[in-house]
């Protein structure tokens, strides 16, 4: 057990000798168990020193060790749900050597890629999809009509956890395996956050069992023999779940049409290799259930499993290790998260509101909820990683005459799109959604970006879309949000603020009008949200007027009219997909009055972003104050118009 992330290169003399899965196979089995303990040596120092994922890593150790050892990867598809634990993965398939690169511009991705490595079968991001791409990979296989030799004995394996099996997709997926009856193996594991009893001597005995050979095959043959005589065939069936139901919680998945095997110890890597080793060789649908500890072989990462889900880089000076994901650019600012300006807002109208209820689909953490979970513990709810039932959940809700607010990071309110449509907007239900994450994310890469919620959102009928430009504006906003009746959408950015603190007393918004910020000449810089602290920089160097717009939707028409007939130049920008996003509103606007302006659209581009550090992605796309210069002034050259004095 270690107390303290190495930081010095560890000695890892089996581990070194292991770049592909191939030379991990010509280890003998009794090897293993020191291979585990180097590897997660290893894994400790690499994140030390990159910041990341690593809790789920740790966990699943032994579990990925057995994996590539028993299984021919990439001949055989291994599909890492979400891919926070894919770290282990990443070092024995080839990229160890690279692994200090993790999350930097250019280098390792934080997740699965498909670009990045032939070991990493499907790339992941959002949970629950391992399942799905795992059969859809299973069929392709067996297509007859292409030339795939050897296909049809091509294993597929998903490893899935217990939080993202609470997400409908994962069932839907389990139920179409079931009915295609063919071979799949998923492992569920299950890290003690979820669902899982712990483990017993007498259910690992009958997992043995379950996935034997023999049993196995009195099991189909005895299905064989009887399936003449239904009764007799039903009392057998029948007398098998009621065996499995009293010793393991596999009976759904039993009706589902799967083999279940477990609940077994996820930490002893030679009974892993022995099951999967069984598992192998047996036709239909497996189920293997294991139970691992999140932050396996880190004493503060066992203590606490979701403060330590992911750290930043660790110095020789740093001492405070919970702090999720922080740089050395964070410490800098004195300024809140724009999470904590939320949690606090959310507290605040909860004191003097009864109506309000707060949803989240597994982010109450990273949403910044804490306190209000503990204050208001009857009006929290927590939903898992359920991201459609979160909102529609959210409308039963408004129906009753009570205010939710469903807080949700913005790559995630994707997955719950039709709901937003159909089950709120389209009711005009009371729902305000507080949208975190929006815009990029950094080192997360493109996976957990959040570059398309304002096109997304604007298009929907019946709702009001903000985007507030500091921490001051995010309380104003979310507060207009709660007060409006209908669908409302406040979308703010991950990270620390501009240092503007939250307003003294309670200020009434008009909804739909934005404010003017500076005031020049020429040219007018129509920023929405994250984009004003950039505007204003560049608006001193320009003698450029600067409008913080505040509104998507409905957009502020009266001042862009304004803007329109003073200026020979409007820029508008965004921290959002540029196409369709708040720069399309306002050209949608400015044609239909015939105004006679020149535009230029300044937002994310037409591309998904690889991950690196916020600050160097936004300059590197021209979004930085010296950046949207540069564009205004070529913009400037194209139009010939002159550049105001400054």
């Amino acid at each position: 057990m270690l107390d303290k992330i190495p930081l010095k290169r560890p000695t890892t003399p089996i581990l070194d000798r292991i770049s592909t899965p191939r030379e991990l196979r010509e280890l003998q089995v009794e090897n293993l168990k020191n291979l585990a303990e180097e590897l997660r040596l290893f894994l400790l120092y690499s994140v030390g020193q990159t910041g990341g994922h690593f809790g789920a890593g740790l966990g699943v150790v032994e579990l990925t060790i057995a994996l590539h050892y028993v299984y021919n990867t990439p001949t055989d598809n291994l599909i890492w749900d979400v891919g926070h634990q894919a770290y282990p993965h990443k070092i024995l398939t080839d990229r160890r050597t690279r692994m200090l690169t993790m999350r930097q511009a250019k280098g390792l991705a934080p997740f699965p890629s498909r670009k990045e490595s032939p070991f990493d079968a499907f790339g992941v991001g959002h949970s629950s999809t391992s399942i799905s791409a795992a059969l859809g990979m299973l069929v392709a296989g067996r297509n007859k009509e292409y030339d795939q030799p050897q296909s049809e004995n091509n294993h597929n394996i998903a490893v899935i956890g217990d939080g993202a099996m609470t997400a409908g997709m994962a069932f839907e997926a389990l139920n179409h395996a079931g009915h295609i009856d063919d071979n799949i193996l998923v492992i569920l594991n299950d890290n003690n956050m979820s669902i899982s009893d712990n483990v017993g001597g007498l259910s690992s005995y009958f997992a043995r069992m379950w996935a034997s050979k023999p049993y196995n095959f009195i099991r189909s043959g005895s299905k064989r023999v009887f399936s003449k005589m239904p009764p007799a065939l039903k009392a057998i069936h029948r007398a098998e779940e009621y065996m499995k139901g009293m010793v393991s919680p596999g009976t759904l998945f039993e009706e589902l049409g799967f083999n279940y095997i477990g609940v077994i110890d996820g930490h002893n890597v030679e009974g892993l290799v022995d099951i999967l080793t069984n598992i192998k060789s047996l036709r239909g649908p497996q189920l293997l259930h294991i139970v691992t500890q999140k932050g396996k072989g880190y004493t503060e990462s066992e203590s606490d499993p979701h403060g330590m889900h992911a750290l930043g880089k660790v110095t020789p000076q740093q001492k405070d290790l919970k702090n999720p994901l922080s740089t050395e650019e964070d410490a800098k600012k004195p300024s809140r998260t724009y999470s904590q300006v939320f949690g606090g807002w959310l507290c605040d109208v909860a004191r003097k509101d009864k109506r309000l209820i707060a949803i989240t689909p597994a982010m109450g953490d990273g949403s910044g909820m804490n306190e209000f979970a503990e204050k208001f513990p009857e009006r929290f709810f927590d939903v898992a990683i359920a991201e459609q039932h979160a909102v529609t959940f959210a409308a039963g809700i408004a129906c009753a005459n009570q205010k939710p607010v469903v807080a949700i990071y913005s790559t995630f309110l994707q997955r719950a799109y039709d709901q937003l449509i159909h089950d709120v907007a389209l009711q005009e239900l009371d729902v305000l959604f507080a949208i975190d994450r929006a815009g990029l994310v950094g080192e997360d890469g493109p996976t957990h970006a959040g570059s398309f919620d304002l096109s997304y959102l604007r298009c929907i009928p019946n709702i009001v879309v903000m985007t507030p430009s500091d921490e001051a504006e995010t309380y104003k906003l979310l507060s207009a949000g709660f007060e409006h009746e209908g669908p409302a959408a406040v979308r703010y950015p991950r990270g620390k603020g501009t240092g503007a603190s939250s307003p003294s007393k309670h200020e009434k918004l008009d909804i739909g009008k934005g404010i003017l910020r500076r005031k020049g000449e020429k040219i007018a810089l129509l920023a929405f949200g994250s984009m004003v602290a950039a505007s204003n920089e560049a608006g001193e160097k320009l003698n450029a007027t600067v409008a913080d717009m505040r509104f998507v939707k409905p957009i502020d028409e009266t001042l862009i009219s304004e803007l329109a007939k003073s200026n020979d130049l409007l820029v508008t920008l965004e921290e959002n997909s540029v196409m369709g996003g708040a720069g399309s509103a306002v050209n949608e606007f400015l044609m239909n009055k015939n105004f006679k302006v020149s535009v230029l659209n300044i937002g994310l581009p037409d591309a998904f972003l690889e991950h690196g550090q916020a600050s160097d992605m936004l300059a590197e796309i021209g979004l930085d104050a010296d950046g949207i210069i540069k564009k205004i002034q070529a913009k400037l050259a194209s139009c010939a118009v002159s550049q105001p004095n400054t």
